[in-house]
């Protein structure tokens, strides 16, 4: 059993934990909370024993040995460091970092500290996802990457009142890049690696945050479409396209279905069975990881985040997209 230590008490780890318990292989011992009351009520409401207020006393304590880092974006680079630097391992979730400096930083303190440090994307570490990699080679040279993760946000209906909730203010390093447009850059870069050239556009709403999106990413012999959104909704499925047909992917954020139409009308499926926990192979791999030695996934590599994190800032830096902690030293 591997003991975790939780910082973020929202229904995102709530999620986690229900996912997490399946792999039969971890246990929740400490909890985090600015405020003792959610920290309490938390710690009830999951049976974790021990609970902490002071982020400094939650790091130096010995009664965990992993975190779970699921706090607004703009603090996961600092919290993630502070508790490598404690020794503990650390599956932080996406966005790992506000910007690329960010990352480097994580990365850097992860390897100086021999503790597993992962970007907690659970899409690229699906059976699902695996499909596409075993297949890929079947629709010959790839040409083009398509991927939409459009879906309104709830709060934006908030935002249209007036009142700038956390998912539409650039304090917290959030906006429809950072929230959705991952799910489809991630994918791309675990299978074709760091583009030659980035394109972005964006819709900038009055708090600062993108509204929504699109990205057009060149590669020596394919290019890569990329569209994203928290104030419509798209029902595209996701396509890479190759020279003998074409793998349709229903969903790139949770992909369920995955099949190959050949060019001679031939329909090939290549779903694989899957629990509807769908967090638990994310927590699965770095338990993995833990218990095996090894720093950095295969697939959620340091390589593959650091990819990532260098298109999100320079699609920023184009659209004009400025986070305050951008401006950090």
């Amino acid at each position: 059993m591997i003991r975790f230590g939780i910082i973020g008490t929202n229904w995102i780890t709530e999620t986690f934990i229900e996912a997490a318990k399946e792999t039969g292989e971890f246990a929740l011992t400490a909890v985090y909370s600015r405020t003792e009351d959610k920290a309490r009520e938390f710690a009830a409401k999951f049976e974790i024993p021990h609970q902490f207020t002071d982020l400094e006393t939650f790091v130096r304590s010995g009664e965990f040995d992993a975190v779970y880092i699921a706090s607004p974006n703009s603090l996961h680079a600092e919290q993630a460091v502070l508790c490598m630097n404690h020794g503990k391992h650390v599956l932080c979730e996406k966005p790992a970092a506000s910007n690329a400096r960010e990352l480097a930083a994580m990365v850097a303190t992860a390897e100086q500290n021999n503790v597993v440090f992962m970007e907690a994307l659970k899409s690229t570490l699906m059976p699902n996802f695996q499909a596409i990699q075993d297949n890929l080679h079947k629709i010959g040279p790839v040409r083009r990457y398509f991927a939409s993760y459009c879906q309104y946000s709830s709060r934006y209906d908030a935002y249209k009142q007036g009142t700038v909730l956390n998912a539409f203010n650039p304090v917290f390093s959030n906006g429809s890049l950072m929230d959705l447009g991952i799910y489809c850059i991630y994918p791309l870069a675990v299978l074709f690696g760091k583009p030659d050239r980035i394109q972005a556009n964006a819709i900038l709403l009055e708090s600062g945050i993108d509204g929504e999106g699109s990205l057009l990413l060149g590669y020596k012999d394919m290019d890569a479409i990329i569209m994203h959104s928290k104030i419509t909704s798209s029902y595209a499925p996701t396509e890479i396209q190759g020279e003998n047909g074409t793998m349709v992917i229903d969903k790139i954020n949770e992909p369920e279905k995955v099949e190959i139409r050949y060019r001679g009308g031939v329909v090939e499926d290549l779903t694989r069975p899957q629990s509807t926990r769908t967090m638990m192979y994310e927590a699965a791999e770095f338990i993995r990881l833990i218990k095996s030695g090894t720093l950095e996934s295969r697939t959620n590599s340091h390589a593959t985040s650091t990819v990532v994190a260098g298109i999100m800032t320079e699609a920023r830096r184009q659209v004009g997209l400025v986070f305050p902690a951008d401006n950090k030293g």
